[in-house]
């Protein structure tokens, strides 16, 4: 099997220093990083992601009614809630045959395009832009803050911004005059969403079979007005982030490396087109390649396919060095697709999930998360999504299918943005460009590239909105029946990137139900060939740049690594006490060594 490792690294133990970042912060902190760094050179040479905590949806969704999917399944996180509630909401159309009205989809586009906007800003500015703020460079690298000091911005003029340095001081946190504003436009992009699906995180007005939104005139105008000024903070928010990345790379040699790994990157696809999208699985392949942003898998920069059809049956559930049993040996509740087509027993329709906990050990089981693969037909890939916004930029670039009313298009190698003229900043037009690494600068950026994207598609999505109800057609709801069997996937682009939900009805109740986000792919551990997941193989082989020694190290270019992928853990693990089972702690040997 090919492994996903970018290269070999012989060191000599004696040389090796073990660390460990357990939990990882600024984020959701049941992830753990442990690492062995060759200190004379300066490079990771080992590295295992954890998890720590178990919670069981899919145990305990099994014989609920199907139309609470989407409340429930939204819970399994308090951050991309919505993203789960909108993927269950299209697994369930597909297995009720119902076709939600076109007004009732754009209102769902605005709702999540307002979601993309709303967490990317604040992980950039408030959570991963801490990594690149003056305090942290200072900590870590002061010759590179001196250096950005000196260091003009070539954009100054859209951002305001003088030099390098002004940059990074101003994402200081709770004190940056950008840090601060970008707090603000997360409450605007949070209100934008729940003018749309009621409530954030966890959407009031979103069932399957369209919306229980009340579409007016005033409501589309009220989003409209918010964002239009999200328009205006882009104009300086994306060439800030520009000058600041490439900065790294001009102030120290070697960078790209930091975060790199091999270009194996997924994205199940994102915000549907009304006008094609049919829910059916027999149509998947087509309406899929009309999503606004185009699902598809990249494997050395190539990409293999954009079918919805072959991404579902490829998907396999590897466990390896997670802390579970094989369901080798379980009934199939799945042997064909809708189409005849053959369904594997690692495959989502067909898991059963049996957790074994286990004492950690890196050289057996060591983590909750599993290890999605998508199969090829020869290897078991390590696909991930790079937190998101490559992997998505990625695909609809290269597939060159994308053209959002003028405001977005796909070229084939890259991908042009069109922001209008807004309240004090002329007609604007980006250009996110394949990148030659994926890598964390560029994760990174792509995140700010996508963030444009989002702003100029629900522009798109506010004006098909308003014609629809400017031509009296408000229904925004399809009624249905519940089959008494039925197998249906739902997928679109959690946050962090792919999503799917995958579902079993058997006599009106839900016989097998597994959603598969982002985290599962990202953070999945040695898969049974031995393939590290990509947190692990992406910060296997970073080099490292900090000036601090061995005593005060940080480990910043490895936090810079593992927080580009937007980490989230609560969607990678499930936790369920059943039957109210009392736990007695006995001894707490070590404060991470015991995993119960």
């Amino acid at each position: 099997m090919t492994s996903t490792a970018r290269r070999s690294t012989k060191s000599d133990s004696s040389n090796l220093v073990e660390m460990s970042w357990d939990p990882i912060t600024r984020i959701v902190g049941s992830l753990g990083i442990y690492t062995k760094i060759d200190w004379a050179r300066k490079q990771v040479v080992e590295c295992h992601s954890t998890s720590s905590v178990f919670r069981g949806y899919s145990i305990f969704m099994k014989g609920k009614d199907p139309r609470d999917a989407h409340f429930i399944t939204s819970r399994i996180c308090g951050i991309c809630g919505d993203n789960h509630a909108t993927c269950s909401v299209y697994n369930q159309n597909m297995a009720y045959g119902v076709r939600p009205p076109h007004l009732a989809e754009w209102i769902i586009n605005l709702g999540e395009a307002a979601e993309y906007m709303f967490d990317h800003n604040i992980f950039q500015e408030n959570l991963v832009g801490v990594d690149y703020c003056e305090k942290m460079v200072a900590e870590t690298n002061p010759g590179v803050l001196d250096l950005a000091n000196r260091t003009e911005a070539p954009h100054a003029e859209d951002h305001g911004y003088r030099t390098i340095g002004d940059i990074m001081r101003s994402l200081n946190p709770l004190e940056g005059d950008f840090y601060r504003e970008a707090l603000q436009v997360s409450r605007s992009t949070r209100e934008m969403f729940c003018l749309m699906e009621g409530r954030h995180v966890h959407p009031s007005t979103l069932y399957p079979g369209g919306v229980g939104t009340v579409a007016t005139i005033q409501l589309f105008t009220d989003y409209l007005t918010r964002l239009m000024r999200y328009c205006e903070f882009m104009k300086r928010c994306l060439p800030m982030h520009d000058d600041l990345f490439d900065f790294f790379y001009e102030a120290i040699p070697g960078y790209e490396e930091v975060g790199r790994r091999r270009v194996l990157l997924n994205c199940w696809g994102s915000l549907n087109d009304p006008e094609h999208c049919d829910f059916s699985y027999q149509n998947m392949e087509s309406w899929g390649r009309k999503m606004f942003v185009t699902p598809g898998i990249v494997v050395d920069g190539k990409l293999v396919t954009t079918s919805l059809l072959d991404i579902n049956l490829g998907i396999r559930i590897l466990l390896g060095s997670s802390y579970y049993e094989d369901w080798e040996d379980q009934p199939k509740f799945v042997t064909h697709d809708p189409l005849g087509n053959p369904v594997d027993q690692r495959h989502p329709w067909n898991q059963h999930t049996i957790p074994r906990p286990a004492k950690r050990d890196f050289d057996k089981q060591y983590s909750w998360t599993m290890s999605p693969r998508w199969f090829d037909g020869t290897d078991h890939l390590a696909l991930d999504t790079g937190g998101g916004p490559i992997a998505r930029l990625w695909t609809t670039a290269l597939a060159g299918l994308v053209d959002i009313g003028g405001y977005v298009r796909s070229t084939g190698h890259s991908v042009v943005i069109n922001l209008p003229r807004t309240a004090t900043k002329p007609e604007k037009t980006y250009e996110w460009k394949i990148p030659q690494w994926s890598n964390a600068i560029e994760r990174n950026r792509a995140r700010t590239y996508f963030q444009a994207y989002c702003a100029a598609a629900a522009l798109h999505f506010v004006d098909k909105a308003l014609a629809e109800v400017r031509s009296g057609n408000t229904k925004t709801w399809e009624s249905f029946k519940v089959p008494d069997e039925a197998v249906s996937c739902g997928f679109t682009e959690a946050v962090r990137g792919v999503l799917s939900h995958h579902m079993v009805i058997k006599g009106g109740k839900i016989a097998n139900y597994h959603p598969y986000p982002p985290t599962p792919w990202n953070g999945s551990v040695r898969d049974s060939f031995g393939t590290p997941g990509p947190y692990e193989d992406a910060v296997q082989n970073t080099p490292i740049f900090e000036e601090n020694k061995q005593e005060n190290f940080k480990g910043i270019d490895i936090m810079r690594a593992v927080r580009s992928f937007d980490p989230c853990l609560p969607c990678g693990v499930h936790m369920n006490i059943a039957g109210g089972k009392v736990l007695e702690r006995l001894h707490t040997p070590h404060a991470f060594g015991s995993n119960l």
